[in-house]
Order: C-alpha cells, then sequence, then structure tokens
C-alpha cells in the first residue's frame, strides 16, 4: 500500500468547490472518479482543505492510499488525461504512510485579484473582481497591516459556519500591485476560517472606498462582529496558491 501526494491546478469556474457532493460537480469528484477508472477501484481522495465553489487554485494538494504497481508518474500523466482541461495534476510524488493532506498542512498562501478601472474586461473576467470606482490602495495597505499576528478572526468567519476556535494566525497580509489598476492581496496563515479571506477583502474594499477608516478595519477584528464587517468578496477573484508542510 502507497501514499500519493498530488499537487493540483484548478480554474474552479465549472465546479460547486473542492469537497465531494452528491449530486454536483466538484473538484474532488472529478478526481476520485479518474482514479477510479485508472485503478479499478474506488479511491478515497484527502485534500488539504475546501475551496468554495468559484475559487481557483494554483497548488492545491491531496493525498490517497491505493495498492497498486503504477508509478507517481503513471498517475500523473493519467490523471491529466482523463480529467478535463479546467484541473491539471502539477505533481505526484509517493509520501511515508502517516502523511495526511490536511492535518500535517502548517499553513496556505492565498492571494486575490482586484481590477480597479472603469472598464471590465472580457477576457479572465472569471478571475477578478472588478470595481470601477478608483479605490484608496494606501488606505487599504494601512488597514491589511493590523492582520498579521495571532487574532480571534469571528468578525470574519462566515455565517452559519462556527468552529470550535476562530483564532487564527496571520503571517503575511499586504498588497502589491504589478500593473496599474491590478491590485493584489496577499494573505499567508496558519489555517482559514470559512470566507475569512473574502470577509477580509470586501471589508478592505470598504476601507478602499472610503465608508470604514483603517482605525475602523481594526476595530472590527477585535470586535469579533461579523455584522460590523463588510460583504462576502466574489468567489472568482480568490486563488489557493500553495500549501505549507513541515519540510
Amino acid at each position: 500500500m502507497s501514499n500519493f501526494k498530488l499537487t493540483i491546478e484548478y480554474d474552479g469556474t465549472a465546479y460547486h468547490g473542492w469537497q465531494r457532493q452528491k449530486n454536483d460537480r466538484t473538484v474532488q469528484g472529478e478526481i476520485e472518479r479518474a482514479l477510479a477508472t485508472m485503478t479499478r477501484r474506488p479511491i478515497v481522495l484527502t485534500g488539504s482543505g475546501r475551496t468554495d465553489a468559484g475559487v481557483h487554485a494554483l497548488g492545491q494538494t491531496a493525498n490517497f492510499h491505493c495498492q497498486t504497481t503504477l508509478s507517481p508518474e503513471t498517475f500523473r500523466k493519467g490523471l491529466n488525461a482523463i480529467l478535463d482541461e479546467d484541473i491539471v495534476v502539477r505533481g505526484c510524488e509517493t509520501v511515508p504512510d502517516a502523511f495526511h493532506a490536511r492535518f500535517d498542512a502548517v499553513g496556505k498562501v492565498y492571494r486575490y485579484h482586484i481590477l480597479n478601472r472603469p472598464l471590465p474586461d472580457a477576457v479572465g473576467r472569471q478571475y477578478h473582481w472588478h470595481i470601477r470606482a478608483l479605490l484608496d490602495m494606501a488606505a487599504m495597505g494601512e488597514a491589511a497591516a493590523a492582520l498579521p499576528g495571532t487574532h480571534d478572526f469571528k468578525a470574519f468567519e462566515g455565517t452559519g459556519s462556527p468552529r470550535s476556535h476562530t483564532v487564527r494566525t496571520v503571517s503575511r497580509a499586504e498588497f502589491t500591485t504589478e500593473k496599474a489598476g491590478c491590485p493584489t492581496f496577499w494573505i499567508e496563515a496558519d489555517g482559514f476560517l470559512r470566507y475569512m479571506v473574502r470577509n477580509i477583502v470586501g471589508t478592505l474594499v470598504e476601507v478602499g472606498r472610503g465608508k470604514i477608516s483603517p482605525e475602523g478595519f481594526g476595530e472590527i477584528l477585535r470586535s469579533r462582529d461579523r455584522s460590523r464587517a463588510g460583504a462576502t468578496a466574489p468567489a472568482r477573484g480568490l486563488f489557493l496558491v500553495r500549501v505549507l508542510y513541515p519540510d
């Protein structure tokens, strides 16, 4: 019995998220079906965590156990031959039997893309949030500076998705701009609550619009009150960039 680790890129536009669902098309479900085709047996794929409907990934990770003579490279090539073009297995490797894609993860990196200009894009519109009014990026950057550190992120947790605890440690939260009008928000943490990144971005945009001050953003974080934060940013701008492991 071998344990295989997959590194996966996908365009989440056509999927109801990562996690397998009975009646909806999901990324996990598609890969499990492809694995079953290759091995002729049911395979359970364990992901590092969920991504919601419409969210994309550049470096999602997952693992599965299988008794097989197939090599990791054979799995990688075979899966990419079977899967639709919006899912690509970037890597496949054998890992120790105890490796668990979710429980062994020590952090994740996300990025969120915004297009900030009057005209939208026709091509690529499914990969960013288009905002016509000019945003105050300096104020948004100042507000984002309140995020690094260990905090209770209850104010940015999705409604109706309570966790046993809502404390997370953020090691990076900043905006970068490679092209005018295209700011990207980066955030790295040891874990994320449901909708946490999208709720943070939605609130930062309210700062950029002048509706919340940078100091007010910090107050919202400390309040633990979801009703004080901004609306949830659209899923289409969010990318899971990388899952971090101890090695």
